[in-house]
């Protein structure tokens, strides 16, 4: 091909170029790495839910996106947190509390016992029966004890943390840190029946951190299937969770920090020794590759 034949060839495939581009109707496709929250839709966004039978109220603050705590506030609900199939629950706040600051509940030695059982299964209001049997520990592991942290360990953590505590959570989450160090043995899936977090492998003892900062909303195994557990709010719509820990460091209702101690990795509830990790999104699970670092530091 002569210079003239090369120069027309080139002419060509610019005019076809630009006539492609011209013809586009929508900007093209961006693929979002480490999505900003806001940008997440679906979930659970109904003011009320209906209870099912078998549920519990923990369960339904894990299916909804909230402190099991502030459901039991929002229904008038006290211990041991009896509900009934049928039974609609409010899970946002009525419009007489929506603006008050979160408060800091101290705990006792009662209430510390109570959060590490299960809530009771539903009830009928009719008979006021169990509607499924009496299963101990109906959505939990068995009678297990939840290993914790010294009392004395606890205070020296919770020096580490700044001595105001927020009053109320973050429009978003300002930082994503690793949870754990370990091979990645388990990927998120969106099957129904799928994994709906990751699994990373480590050795037993070694450090789990929180993620990103917030509130412990949930800590103990009163989740069937989670072993010991640790459940971070992180913003009104975002909470995090930590399974088949050893043992657990922080207690409910503590501001943690990213990077902050909570855990030690075990395998409780479990065959192996992983860390079992979940984002998620008005109680809609997410995949936490989204937003974790690109590596492990």
């Amino acid at each position: 091909m002569n210079r003239q034949g090369w120069f027309i060839f080139i002419a060509a495939s610019v005019i076809t170029l630009l006539q492609a581009c011209s013809s586009r109707t929508a900007p093209a496709p961006v693929v979002l790495l480490n999505s900003q929250l806001e940008e997440e839709s679906g979930g659970f966004t109904a003011s009320t839910y209906e209870v099912k039978p078998g549920d519990t109220l923990f369960a339904i603050a894990w299916y909804t996106g909230n402190d099991y705590r502030d459901l039991a506030d929002f229904n008038n609900l006290s211990a041991p947190f009896r509900i009934y199939p049928g039974q609609k629950l409010r899970v946002t706040a009525p419009a007489s509390q929506q603006k008050k600051p979160t408060k800091s509940v101290k705990s006792t030695k009662k209430s510390d016992k109570q959060t590490t059982q299960s809530t009771p299964p539903t009830t009928k209001i009719i008979d006021k029966r169990l509607v499924d049997p009496p299963i101990p520990q109906g959505y939990g592991e068995g009678e297990k004890v939840v290993k914790r942290q010294s009392v004395t360990s606890v205070k020296k953590t919770a020096e580490n943390v700044k001595k105001t505590a927020p009053t109320h959570f973050p429009d978003k989450v300002k930082k994503w840190v690793w949870p754990a160090k370990g091979n990645i043995v388990g990927t998120f899936s969106k099957s129904e029946s799928g994994n709906k977090g990751i699994d990373i492998a480590g050795a037993k003892g070694s450090d789990i951190l929180a993620a990103a900062a917030g509130k412990v909303v949930y800590s103990g195994n009163a989740l069937r299937g989670y072993g010991n557990l640790v459940i971070i709010k992180h913003t009104d719509t975002f909470l995090s969770a930590y399974a088949y820990n050893d043992t657990i460091l922080v207690k409910e209702r503590e501001w943690v920090y990213a990077g902050q101690k909570i855990a030690t990795m075990g395998n409780s509830g479990t065959n192996s020794v992983k860390l079992h990790f979940e984002v998620r999104y008005r109680g809609k699970s997410l995949d936490p590759m989204r937003y974790l670092p690109k590596t492990q530091k």
